[in-house]
């Protein structure tokens, strides 16, 4: 016998109230960035005054000031991480996809233990390894360049993204592999013609964060780069702030929501893959 439900109007009454609760949850955390947005269309010395979304005196100078306020248009900012992002991404694709592969499908002495010594580096903070690896790149002169942001992504140093694609692969089936081989397949045309391929949800994934974590990265261009002309964006707002005299908050602020929107686009045309990355990862 089917248990009893309720009646409809008391199911009705819980799918309200659950729709609420889920209302007012979403504008306490989204409640951060409108007030972002507001602020940065009020001046600069009533934006700490009036804290809530109502604004009074709409002004959009703080766009027009804040991208060229500094040193260099706004834009030439964002074409910086633009640089440092697509290299990013692509050392990522392009190195994670390798090693994944290797842990997952090719035999050699001490996989395992390797393996291991992989998965412990996605608990070591990068402070441990900051020093010398700013004496490294300082002794090579890359100090001050986009190298040391974009070149460890070629060497695999994100184990994360190793990971998930290990767990993809062994999802796929060893017989597309023997099939492979029968037709006279080595690793590296298997890898590129069987894996690749079926990769997608696994690379759109490992693109998407890599994306939004290096485009919000401050700590590591904050390291690395010293000449106001390397800046990434990150860095650059923080030039807005200046703790010797007046802060330009609303210029900042106008330039921050510029910087979102590249994050919005891309998360919004990668959530399809950036969900069916991780479901499909995570379910084998």
């Amino acid at each position: 016998m089917k248990p009893s439900t309720g009646s409809p109007a008391a199911a009705a009454g819980r799918s309200v109230l659950k729709h609420a609760v889920l209302i007012a949850v979403s504008i306490v955390m989204v409640y951060p960035l409108l007030w972002l947005l507001v602020s940065s269309f009020r001046p600069t010395e009533v934006i700490f005054r009036t804290p809530g979304l109502w604004i009074n005196d709409l002004v959009t100078s703080n766009y027009t000031g804040g991208w060229t306020a500094l040193a260099q248009p706004f834009g030439h900012y964002i074409v910086n991480s633009a640089i440092v992002v697509v290299g990013a991404v692509a050392g990522n694709l392009f190195a994670c996809s390798l090693a994944a592969y290797a842990f997952a499908r090719c035999r050699f002495r001490g996989r395992n233990l390797w393996f291991a010594v992989m998965l412990i580096t996605v608990m070591v903070p990068i402070h441990v390894v900051l020093v010398p690896q700013y004496i490294l790149f300082n002794n090579l002169g890359w100090v001050n360049t986009f190298v040391p942001l974009i070149l460890p992504k070629f060497l695999a140093t994100d184990s994360f993204f190793i990971f998930l694609m290990v767990q993809f692969i062994r999802g796929i089936p060893r017989e597309l592999d023997e099939a492979a081989r029968i037709d006279g397949c080595g690793h590296g045309r298997i890898f590129l013609r069987v894996m690749l391929p079926l990769m997608g949800p696994a690379l759109a994934t490992t693109a998407i964060f890599t994306f939004i974590w290096t485009w919000s990265d401050f700590f590591t261009p904050l390291i690395y780069l010293t000449d106001p002309n390397s800046y990434t964006v990150p860095v650059a707002l923080k030039s807005f702030l200046d703790a010797t005299s007046g802060s330009n908050w609303g210029a900042m602020f106008a330039m921050s929501i510029v910087t979102l929107v590249p994050l919005f686009l891309v998360f919004l045309f990668g959530q399809r893959f950036l969900v069916k990355g991780i479901a499909t990862t995570g379910g084998k």
